[in-house]
């Protein structure tokens, strides 16, 4: 057992499932204004997004590593559509569970992992750098993608409930639309981290 080699693994995979990112921040920012229940279809729509990703790239990512202007395209598309969802949520009049207030849902969560740049550079990172390390084969590979669907939804899962208590704290329609501004431009932060810095 190389436990150097385990150790680096689990840091990784930890560090990148919990660190703020687009999933992370949009799970935070719809917990605050929905609730964890309203949330959960979009939590399960991304949790079915990056593991039918992990699997695509532990398949492919040979061929994704010899066309890297598709994972550019990818990256930039991806930036885009985290922009339009920072501004959704910045500009939210309220923190509110009518219906007056859009609800995303599970198409909102799958779609977003199809265009989720950090999720794409970090699968095959990890597929091509770790996974590889440890055995040839699909083997580790399907084991790392079960190992990182159960550390994702965790995180998910914190984040969004992290946001329901943003929700006990800002009450008052001025906090409100100060957490959701603050909310917004995080994700807005992460859409020009992804398209410029990664």
């Amino acid at each position: 057992m190389d436990w150097a080699l385990i150790s680096a693994t689990a840091l990784f995979m930890v560090s990148m499932t919990f660190s703020p990112g687009p999933n992370n921040l949009l799970c935070a920012a719809h917990g605050s204004q929905h609730g964890i229940r309203n949330t959960l279809s979009l939590m399960i729509g991304m949790f079915f997004g990056f593991t039918v990703l992990a699997l695509i790239i532990g398949i492919g990512a040979v061929f994704i590593e010899q066309n890297a202007n598709i994972l550019q395209i990818l990256v930039y598309a991806g930036a885009l559509y985290i922009a339009y969802l920072s501004y959704k949520i910045a500009f939210s009049s309220s923190v509110s569970t009518d219906e007056s207030t859009q609800l995303l849902g599970f198409s909102t969560g799958l779609f977003l992992q199809l265009v989720n740049g950090k999720a794409w550079i970090y699968f095959i990172v990890l597929m091509t750098t770790f996974a590889t390390q440890f055995a040839p084969g699909y083997g580790v590979k399907i084991l790392f993608v079960l190992i990182n669907s159960t550390l994702g939804f965790t995180a998910l899962c914190t984040w969004a409930f992290a946001g329901t208590l943003l929700r006990k704290l800002f009450n008052t329609p001025g906090q409100v639309h100060t957490l959701n501004l603050l909310l917004g431009l995080s994700l807005f932060s992460v859409a020009i981290w992804i398209a410029f810095f990664q």
